[in-house]
């Protein structure tokens, strides 16, 4: 028997009604390119929760575009051997089909998956933590960005915080990767430009049992002072250790990826009385206010190492998104541009609401984030600020001291 014609046309355009709006209704995927696993794993934790809490206030407020939720699906780039982070960008760019990464969070990693993946697929990245001075100078078509500061801003407030506190022989090790070549050489350059004296300065290889060669090597140099650039995970820790039971050095020193309270339990409050490190804070705004209130809320430290740079760095990626109408990578770096410096109305983190119905009427905004101001500058990099952490002995844990002027 005849089915009806009708009938069939019925459902037919009802099929093809649904079907569009099942991919109008689709998700967005968003990349998080991490380092789970290896030296930097101690930081990952709030990274990612801080990334996941800026998705989230997204999504509770409508989501993106008509409605459509973002997921932020992981890879883990072990912020180790290049072929990891190529393989975990793979997997993200071409498996999940990402419109863009936040990521990756160790510099080696970040230019890895930069160059091999991301950069051929076209495909926007932004870096809460990679601060190698490298990541400036990729050939990237304008699709590699991040929220923090290079380290060759780092190199100089560290070099200034030193000779502010009398501090002006050092001896510095570095891990050898981008990260550690990047700040050990803009460290050294401010610190002597200043009237400072590097006495030695050795890289070493990360995933070693044993440094106390190179410990007695930087401790015959005759300085007090032993700056340990490395991860709190990794060699940092083994250095730092080995340094306090051989009793060369009466003063340590350490970068940012140093700044981690697993490192203090793991050696000692007590032994470590009076170590200095920096930091990439967040600037006294209102910005930042809104950040610590949501960030409280959410069961998350607004002072962790990155959390800050990391919500900055999936909430502008979802705004640019909004602003683009479109989910596609092409032309998501200029419309990350737009979203994330003046002019236009100013939006805080939190405030998508706000956010989304300005873009819906054609207006600009400007996004002042959990960090501070994010305007990028033709490398895709930012300006910022960087706080001074000292050991609180009661605590066993790091405490900042204020703002590095």
């Amino acid at each position: 028997m005849l089915k009806n014609p009708k009938r069939l046309l019925m459902a037919a355009v009802l099929s093809i009604a649904l079907l569009g709006s099942s991919i109008a209704m689709a998700d967005v995927t968003v990349g998080f390119l991490g380092g789970f696993t290896g030296p930097s794993k101690n930081l990952t934790p709030s990274i990612f929760k801080a990334a996941k809490l800026a998705i989230k206030n997204v999504n509770n407020q409508g989501g993106v575009l008509d409605g459509q939720k973002i997921i932020l699906p992981f890879a883990d780039t072990t912020c180790g051997e290049a072929a990891a982070a190529v393989a975990a960008a793979t997997e993200l760019v071409n498996g999940k089909k990402v419109v863009a990464l936040v990521g990756g969070l160790c510099s080696g990693a970040t230019i890895s998956a930069a160059k091999d993946v991301a950069i051929p697929g076209g495909v926007t990245m932004v870096s809460p933590s990679a601060t190698s001075p490298a990541i400036s100078a990729l050939d990237d078509n304008d699709l590699v960005f991040r929220t923090v500061p290079s380290d060759i801003y780092q190199g100089s407030v560290m070099a200034r915080l030193l000779l502010s506190k009398g501090i002006k022989n050092i001896a510095i090790t570095y891990v050898d990767n981008d990260y550690g070549k990047g700040l050990a050489s803009a460290l050294s350059d401010n610190f002597t430009a200043a009237g400072g004296k590097v006495a030695a300065n050795q890289g070493h290889k990360e995933g070693k049992d044993d440094y106390s060669a190179l410990v007695n090597k930087l401790a015959s140099s005759g300085v007090n002072t032993l700056v340990v650039i490395a991860y709190a995970n990794g060699s940092g820790k083994t250095i730092l250790r080995q340094a306090v039971e051989a009793g060369g050095f009466s003063q340590f020193v350490g970068g940012d990826a140093m700044v981690n309270n697993k490192l203090i339990t793991a050696i000692g409050s007590d032994k470590l009385r009076g170590m200095i490190a920096t930091k990439p804070g967040r600037s006294d705004s209102n910005g930042a206010r809104e950040f610590t209130r949501l960030a409280w809320k959410a069961g998350i430290n607004p002072t962790a190492t990155f959390a800050a740079q990391s919500y900055d760095a999936a909430f502008l990626l979802a705004l640019a998104i909004e602003k683009s109408g479109k989910v596609e990578r092409n032309g998501l770096s200029k419309a990350l541009r737009d979203v994330a410096s003046a002019p236009g109305e100013v939006i805080l983190p939190g405030e998508w609401k706000k956010a989304k119905a300005l873009l819906k009427a054609g207006k600009p905004i400007n996004y002042e984030g959990a960090a501070g101001s994010l305007d990028f500058d033709p490398a895709g990099d930012v300006s910022g600020v960087f706080i001074e952490m000292g050991v609180y002995m009661r605590e066993g844990s790091f405490i900042e001291f204020g703002q590095v002027k």
